[in-house]
């Protein structure tokens, strides 16, 4: 794990950041979406922190049908409470992107983890850059705050994705992200729990948005807090998630795969069989030669399901972009120098 004085951000951009005024006219409207569950004791001090560190913001807090007190304690912190039904990470994401309205979204967890200074750099680099995506990129010495399972569970995942859907993320599944209101508006939102981080990071790659990363620090959760992430079950999860958007977004890979395992797996079982037919003439295991035409013809309907799907992912892929181009771009210009 990488230190936070290791990451330096390029020259320019960052004379750049620094010359943008923290309050000017016309000021984006930010919004920090907090979803928490069970998060009494967390919940106060990310409040608080996001308070402190974007005055202009509005803090939002959804509660996602905790059994503490986190409702009654972010109220008494200063945030907006509501309230998703759905139990689910994603659930509670889907619902807040679709009901604030905002110039910049702030999404955080509400576990007091993440670094709320942070926070505006991030905001700053999206503006500055006109960027759609910027993701805190965790950074810890805490060995309790970012376990190896989760250390190695996160690059293994993130691997695959970089290696599917594009090289240009290294934290796919940090829960503190900036998003533009064209991003927020045109994220479809499907998934229900924590898998909804690696749809983010898909959505943004294959759109080819432009994203960004910022360092931040990450922290170890307050005494009497717990977390909500199970390493195996979650992991599984997004492991799952993945391979359905795999699935769903590269349909002539996935089936082109599937078609060659089964057309292996024919030509394994036929062989020997055309020996035995050059030798004798005959074909003494028909059984196994009906198998073998069945899974090569299922090879080929594999390849064909892949071809027709991969058309219909292109259809799809050009309404997502011309859905996204239909949302205003950000105009929130840096002054000149």
């Amino acid at each position: 794990m990488r230190r936070l004085e290791e990451f330096r951000m390029p020259e320019p951009l960052a004379a750049e950041i620094e010359a943008w005024p923290d309050a000017a006219p016309g000021a984006p409207r930010i919004a920090v979406l907090v979803p928490c569950y069970n998060e009494e004791v967390a919940v106060p001090r990310v409040v608080a922190a996001f308070r402190s560190a974007l005055p202009e913001a509005t803090v939002f807090v959804y509660d996602n049908n905790s059994r503490d007190r986190t409702r009654e304690a972010a109220s008494a912190a200063g945030a907006v409470v509501r309230r998703e039904a759905q139990q689910g990470k994603g659930h509670v994401v889907r619902r807040m992107l679709a009901d604030i309205e905002a110039d910049v979204y702030v999404l955080v967890d509400g576990d007091d983890t993440y670094d709320a200074a942070s926070a505006p750099a991030m905001i700053r680099l999206l503006l500055a850059d006109r960027l759609d995506m910027v993701t805190g990129v965790r950074v810890t010495d805490a060995a309790a705050a970012y376990r190896p399972g989760h250390r190695l569970g996160n690059r293994v995942l993130t691997g695959v994705v970089r290696l599917v859907f594009g090289d240009r993320i290294t934290d796919m599944l940090s829960g503190y992200r900036v998003f533009s209101r064209r991003f927020a508006k045109s994220f479809p939102a499907l998934a229900t729990g924590f898998e909804t981080e690696t749809e983010f990071t898909v959505h943004a790659l294959e759109l080819r948005m432009p994203v960004g990363e910022l360092p931040t620090a990450y922290r170890e959760r307050p005494p009497g807090s717990q977390s909500k992430l199970n390493t195996y079950r979650d992991g599984f999860r997004i492991l799952r998630a993945i391979g359905l958007l795999v699935r769903r977004e590269r349909p002539l890979g996935f089936f082109a795969g599937v078609s060659l395992v089964l057309a292996a797996l024919s030509v394994g079982l036929a062989v020997p069989l055309i020996e035995t037919w050059l030798q004798t003439g005959l074909v003494p295991r028909l059984p196994t030669a009906v198998l073998s035409t069945g899974l090569m013809l299922l090879s080929f309907l594999a390849l064909a399901c892949g071809l027709i799907l991969d058309t219909v992912t292109r259809g799809r892929l050009e309404a997502k972009r011309i859905a996204y181009l239909a949302i205003p771009a950000p105009d929130f210009r840096l002054p000149p120098r």
